[in-house]
């Protein structure tokens, strides 16, 4: 039975190197969806302040949009396995020493924000590159089918399982989840050193500046239809995104009066419609295109933003979060198997960076827009504010989405 169930997660075919990243990845996952919820909390049990708990979220955001392209040049530099390992080291001790100080109540929501960023700094580098190795381990033709594995960890451990327990042992106490995040990072750490990377090609050309590499990346997305549209689509998309859901912990806990723990099931029910997207997500593929998926996708998150903007009940806000879920496995899986098809490994991690670079910088943007909203009108003008955002956007990019598809419009790879 246990070789069976291995056999499902993880194909012998994808190797004994992917099953090492996978385990690696959900492991970290867990940490990481401990603190989805431990996060927010602790920074609301410091301060009731809209701004203040929307500046949270810009803190974790502006890392990748500062440092980004420099990770990615490095991660086409460097060993790119050291770098997770060793950032995920640094994360583990960082996240001990913020415990400690919870633990003998020397916290201070300063104190909380500036260490929320160094997180945040570490783990840029550790995604890019840990985004990078799948294309080492992994055949082409086997991509989406990898993709999604490590999306279900994502979801089911970072989305679904993670947030409730942190928002669990911080009820108990924010120092348990803290530590147990600690603990989590650091396993993963251990794990991923278990990888055993085939040789990469190296340039025969002199070494160049990390800023020439950088330039390279982005010429790179320029000349791409495919992904330089995916890069503009997340970008804007993520300014509306990122408005909305940096006040979120605020609109659970008082516009849908949900508790600590009920905040936590806002993460579980989406991520439970990212189950029912993984499920799906081979069937959908075979039968829709790249294109139609992305539209699809678009016009589903413009109009998630306006039912939250309109409702007080629960009873209709978490089933509009869990067909938010399942868009957001199908939108992140294909995104990222598009782009790792279409760059030469060489590339990966500037390639990778620049999208990155869109990712965070719409959610900086979005954020501090979002707290600004929410101060002067109310905890629903930025989820109104997202709905017209998208709502503009989508009637401009509708007909660029055929780029995604490689302009053939053929049917996106399907996930086993």
């Amino acid at each position: 039975m246990g070789n069976r169930i291995a056999e499902v997660l993880a194909p012998s075919r994808l190797g004994t190197g992917f099953r090492w990243l996978l385990a690696s990845s959900w492991t970290s996952n867990l940490g990481d969806g401990i603190a989805l919820a431990a996060g927010p909390l602790l920074v609301a049990s410091l301060s009731r302040d809209a701004f203040l708990v929307a500046l949270a979220a810009t803190v974790q955001w502006l890392p990748p949009l500062l440092f980004g392209l420099v990770a990615g040049a490095l991660t086409d530099r460097l060993d790119r396995r050291l770098i997770v390992a060793a950032v995920d080291v640094v994360r583990a001790g960082v996240l001990a020493v913020l415990t400690l100080a919870v633990a003998t109540d020397r916290v201070s929501i300063v104190a909380v924000l500036a260490t929320l960023f160094v997180l945040a700094t570490a783990e840029v580098f550790a995604d890019n590159s840990s985004q990078t190795l799948l294309p080492m381990l992994v055949a082409r033709e086997d991509l989406a089918v990898a993709n999604a594995r490590l999306q279900t960890g994502f979801i089911t451990v970072n989305q679904l399982a993670g947030p409730p327990l942190g928002a669990a042992l911080f009820t108990v106490g924010a120092a348990w989840a803290l530590g147990a995040q600690a603990v989590v990072v650091l396993l993963g750490a251990v794990l991923v050193t278990r990888i055993a990377l085939p040789p990469r090609e190296r340039s025969g050309g002199p070494r160049t500046k990390l800023r020439h590499d950088v330039a390279e990346g982005f010429r790179w997305v320029l000349g791409h239809a495919a992904v330089r549209t995916l890069v503009l689509t997340i970008t804007i998309f993520n300014v509306t995104f990122g408005a909305a859901w940096s006040v979120l912990v605020l609109y659970a806990t008082e516009r849908l009066g949900l508790g600590e723990i009920g905040f936590g099931l806002v993460t579980t029910v989406s991520a439970t419609g990212g189950v029912v997207g993984t499920l799906a997500y081979g069937w959908i593929t075979r039968r829709v295109t790249l294109g139609d998926l992305m539209r699809v996708g678009l016009v589903v998150e413009t109009l998630t933003h306006l039912a939250l903007a309109l409702t007080r009940s629960p009873w209709v806000a978490l089933p509009v979060f869990f067909v938010f879920g399942a868009h957001a496995f199908v939108w992140g899986t294909t995104s990222i198997t598009v782009r790792q098809r279409a760059v030469p490994q060489h590339l990966q991690g500037r390639v990778g960076s620049v999208n990155l670079v869109g990712v965070y910088g719409g959610l900086v943007v979005g954020s501090g827009l979002g707290g600004v909203l929410a101060q002067h009108g109310g905890v629903t003008a930025p989820f109104w504010f997202a709905f017209a955002g998208s709502a503009v956007f989508v009637v401009l990019i509708w007909r660029s989405l055929r780029h995604v598809a490689h302009a053939d419009e053929q049917p996106g790879p399907a996930a086993g």
